[in-house]
């Protein structure tokens, strides 16, 4: 343990620390311990100090570095040091009932109870979460601690989304049993819970095991009509286990990435998320509206769904309302829901040409990586009878292509120039704002993207010409 020892004694944040201190009992716990015996990196550090004016501690602190402070909860007394680099961050409280052996058996799981004391250099381990690191399992403190807070349930899940250690057969039967208090959190807190479970290597297991406690319908209640379409001859799997190896193909599409693509889906977005966490939950998602829409020829017996695609793209958004995603956050899901058919159907088209992959690069804008990825996972994901090998490969090759042609020519494509605004269209056609407008300002950016408008005389005629109300 030494060298982890040493590794947290020389954390330079832990150095920055040290010197304010004087004498107080100071522990590391939670995620930054855990992270370091597991073997990587995390920039929130929660420290527990023992002293009765943690307030007055925990401003003079933030202070000293010439960092943020935040009072996240006056009367719990927890408090945020946002270091200058808003990377790095420092949550401080005092222990539960002033008790710190108490406030450690409160927690959730084993492996998010390791402290470290810093003045005396050594860990703290009460509930024999190094051992339980060491044979990758996670276990539960204690029964109780999770019908306190039934969000430490869905917590059991995002954690075996980013670890892979196996779950303890007592807490999936825990789960079994308190799976319905899902719903009693605030939906902010399971939010958060949710996309770190989608930002974790192992998340296809972690839904498939969600499901299998009864949590999942509770959180994604749609699911009950998902899981109605069987396997067919497109599709080797039912419409539930489709979606969850579309999420397990995104993964292996990221594990064999090049590092340009890997860390355009490792950058934070939409609140400091990772964005592969939001295109596995568009992965999970992007087939919802199939039940809507399901038919079965009588004379060949084949599924159809047509425009699944538009109906999903409309349905997850009261969805991911419900479970408090932000507008961007479901305007971006949203997109990536309607147009995951469109990269495929373009490079199968027979006339394609580099004009199209043009105006694909141009609509998709800022997410012409994603929907690529995702046309891909959703390809692999779906090998029925009548899909062959050749055609799954050559699917996936002309997909590559169009994703590479992209990475290459993406600094010479020019975003969309807004050639009219709303008032300059109403001045022209002399309308007042309304539906009407929206259905032009959308028409006359199609136009531009097709590159049928190229300026703002063009813009002028096309909107005079395709929308002039006729006296």
């Amino acid at each position: 343990m030494d060298n982890f020892i040493q590794k947290i004694d020389n954390d330079e944040i832990v150095k920055l620390i040290k010197p304010y201190l004087k004498g107080m009992e100071c522990y590391l716990v939670g995620g930054f311990v855990r992270d370091i015996l597991t073997g990587k990196n995390s920039p929130d550090r929660d420290l527990i100090i023992c002293t009765d004016k943690i307030d007055v501690f925990a401003k003079n602190l933030s202070d000293n570095l010439d960092a943020h402070f935040i009072e996240l909860d006056s009367v719990n007394k927890i408090y945020r040091i946002v270091m200058k680099d808003k990377i790095n961050y420092i949550d401080i409280t005092a222990p539960i009932e002033n008790d710190f052996e108490k406030d450690i058996k409160r927690r959730d799981i084993t492996i998010n109870a390791i402290a470290f004391d810093i003045n005396n250099k050594k860990f703290i381990d009460l509930t024999g979460g190094i051992d339980d690191i060491r044979n990758k399992k996670i276990r539960g403190i204690s029964d109780k601690n999770f019908e306190d807070d039934p969000l430490r349930l869905l917590r059991i899940f995002r954690f075996y989304s980013k670890t892979g250690f196996d779950i303890d057969e007592s807490l999936i039967k825990l789960s079994k049993k308190l799976y319905k208090r899902i719903n009693e959190p605030a939906k902010e807190r399971v939010n958060v819970e949710l996309l770190k479970m989608f930002e974790g290597d192992y998340c296809h297991y972690a839904l498939l095991k969600l499901d299998e406690t009864g949590m999942l319908e509770e959180l994604f209640p749609i699911y009950k009509e998902v899981k109605k379409i069987p396997k067919n001859s497109h599709h080797h799997l039912d419409l539930f286990h489709h979606l969850v190896e579309t999420v397990n193909q995104i993964q292996i599409k990221y594990e064999t990435a090049n590092e340009e693509i890997k860390a355009y889906l490792n950058t934070p977005i939409f609140g400091g998320v990772k964005r592969i966490a939001f295109l596995k939950s568009a992965g999970f998602l992007h087939d919802i509206g199939k039940p809507s829409c399901w038919t079965i020829e009588e004379e060949t017996g084949r599924h159809r769904f047509i425009k699944h695609d538009d109906i999903g793209s409309k349905l997850v958004v009261p969805v991911l309302r419900d479970l408090k995603f932000s507008k961007k956050q479901i305007d971006y899901i949203k997109t990536l829901i309607k147009y995951h058919i469109y990269p495929s159907s373009l490079v199968c088209a027979p006339d394609v040409n580099d004009k199209a992959f043009l105006k694909f690069y141009r609509k998709m804008e800022d997410v012409v990586i994603d929907v690529i990825i995702l046309a891909m996972a959703d390809r692999l994901s779906a090998r029925g009878e009548k899909v062959t090998r050749e055609m799954v490969e050559d699917n996936i090759n002309k997909l590559t292509k169009l994703l590479n042609n992209y990475l290459e020519q993406r600094k010479n494509i020019k975003p969309i120039e807004k050639l009219l605004d709303g008032t300059d269209i109403m001045e022209i056609l002399k309308i007042k704002q309304g539906p009407k407008l929206g259905e032009i300002i959308k028409a006359l950016k199609e136009a531009q993207i097709s590159s049928e408008v190229n300026t703002k005389e063009e813009a002028i005629n096309f909107v005079l010409k395709n929308f002039s109300i006729k006296s």
